[in-house]
């Protein structure tokens, strides 16, 4: 890629001047929601043009999307991209070849199919299968397996991680340590982006290339802020001082001139001694000004560049209000729990729990162990089949698709809905510490995007009159980008009341202080907790 340009479908710029070359390497590509990463990979795709600049790809290119949904009818063998081929084998060895079936024959097919399926955790799986009937996490598997096949020169890929369990991320880890030709990773997966050669970082001011994984590219990064924070202080300061310095200047001009207005008011020098005088002090005043403009001109040049270096992205940094929560009040307790859909088995059995004052608990395991289900029970949205389970304190569920948010309703108005106590200047000052200032408060939910629509639920269930006392997350990072999620850690780790929470980011789980971690899994086979 040489000086790229990326523009949204309207015309808005994401990036300019990009120039990058991608080898045998894990690379990588982070940068904030809507700067163009998606954007980026659509370019090497050649599915989209770059606003200027040029793309040479060199070999095949592969891609593995976020969100992989079989076409209907869709067998496994066609989301591996093997379908066509292996019909072509069937018929070969059935004698019903056609003219050029023996000529374009991969034999080695099979094979290649059998190994990919054994490497990705899913051994042995019937490829006539219907597509549709594999889990989100197999599907994934299923995905990486075909990247496997293909053997493409450079793999993308978008946010893999998103919505998988532990399992599933370890077989897109795995697939990366052993892979031998090139790969681009879009992620906001801190542990992923551990395993990357190199990092890219798309901004507002283009990219910047940093050598070596996550944590280095992290230090990295703070130390460049922190060092353009401070060159932005000094020229700050240097433009003030400069601006006081031709103040002062002035001001002794000025009372130079009036004393020699004075001075030739009184009478008491000769004409041609006054008229010497003033025409120096004019010629001397001249000399000043155009001495105070260049350094004036100076300092704003530098002050200009030291802005330019750091980015002009308003970042996300908010306090939550205090809870009121006591260290010895009982806020959650299930009691024998258990729940089972109508005429189905048992998801839950003798479920016990207990939450304790600003107690952290993540309820872990792996997809379908029944997070999502002890989340629904814990906020009230399902009532249990079994048992019964009491809530102590004002809660709020936010799930990852934040639900709560009415589509139609603007911003200000689902605000209001939620916290009917709050006027319209509470409502914007709240909407504005999470970035939707002025007239981006009047935008409609069903508008925004998934990291928008979680920042925007965020504030209304947050930042209300009467903030809740135990907060429940449902995979709270899926949307964010890594500045958003750094933000949300930091908020929620200041937060004084209680979590319940389910993610499969454990930076996240440590930043936020989880004390506890229970595997739901030990309920779905009746083992306790």
């Amino acid at each position: 890629m040489d000086s790229v340009a990326l523009r949204t479908p309207d015309g808005h710029l994401l990036v300019e001047n990009l120039s990058l070359a991608l080898g045998h390497e894990r690379v990588g590509l982070v940068g904030r929601n809507g700067v163009g990463k998606s954007t980026l990979l659509d370019v090497i795709l050649g599915e989209t043009a770059p606003a200027a600049g040029s793309v040479h790809v060199a070999g095949r290119v592969a891609i593995l999307r976020q969100s992989m949904r079989p076409p209907p009818g869709a067998t496994i063998a066609r989301l591996i991209g093997a379908e066509d081929d292996l019909e072509r084998l069937a018929r070969i060895t059935n004698g019903c070849a056609h003219a050029d079936d023996l000529d374009a024959a991969d034999w080695s097919l099979p094979q290649r199919i059998d190994m990919a399926l054994d490497r990705v955790g899913l051994p042995g799986l019937a490829l006539h299968r219907p597509a549709a009937a594999l889990s989100g996490g197999q599907i994934t598997r299923a995905s990486l397996a075909a990247l496997i096949v293909a053997e493409p020169d450079l793999i993308l890929l978008d946010e893999p991680t998103n919505n998988l369990d532990r399992a599933a991320r370890a077989a897109v880890v795995d697939l990366l340590e052993e892979w031998e030709a090139g790969a681009l990773v879009v992620s906001h997966d801190r542990a992923l982006l551990r395993r990357m050669d190199r990092i890219v970082e798309l901004s507002d001011l283009g990219a910047r290339l940093y050598g070596g994984n996550w944590d280095v590219y992290a230090e990295r990064r703070a130390e460049e802020q922190a060092a353009a924070a401070r060159g932005l202080t000094a020229a700050e300061r240097r433009a003030a001082e400069v601006e006081r310095n031709v103040q002062a200047a002035r001001q002794r001009q000025d009372r130079s001139d009036a004393a020699g207005r004075r001075a030739r008011a009184k009478g008491g020098a000769p004409k041609i001694l006054l008229d010497a005088k003033a025409d120096k002090a004019q010629t001397t005043g001249a000399r000043q000004d155009r001495l105070a403009e260049r350094q004036r001109e100076a300092a704003q040049r530098d002050l200009e560049d030291a802005r330019a270096r750091v980015e002009r992205v308003r970042r996300l940094a908010f306090a939550l209000p205090p809870s009121g929560l006591a260290a010895g009040r009982q806020v959650l307790t299930f009691e024998e729990v258990g729940f089972a859909w109508p005429d189905s088995p048992a998801l839950l059995r003798a479920c016990d729990l207990s939450l304790v004052g600003p107690e952290r608990v993540a309820l872990t395991g792996p997809n379908g162990a029944g997070k999502s289900t002890l989340i629904r029970l814990a906020a009230g949205e399902l009532a249990p089949t079994a048992g019964c389970i009491r809530r102590g304190v004002r809660t709020v569920l936010l799930d990852q698709h934040a639900a709560i948010l009415a589509d139609e309703l603007t911003l200000l108005d689902n605000f209001r809905r939620l916290n009917p106590a709050a006027d319209d200047n509470a409502a914007h000052a709240a909407l504005a510490r999470f970035l939707f200032r002025n007239t981006a408060a009047l935008k409609h939910a069903g508008a925004l995007s998934g990291g928008e629509r979680l920042r925007a639920a965020l504030a209304c269930v947050l930042m209300g009159p009467a903030p809740p006392q135990l907060v429940i997350l449902d995979e709270p990072t899926n949307h964010l980008d890594l500045s958003a999620i750094e933000a949300v850690e930091a908020a929620l780790a200041g937060y004084d009341g209680a979590l319940l929470l389910t993610s499969h980011d454990v930076d996240f789980l440590d930043a936020v202080g989880v004390t506890r971690r229970i595997d739901a899994a030990c309920w779905r086979d009746g083992r306790g907790g």
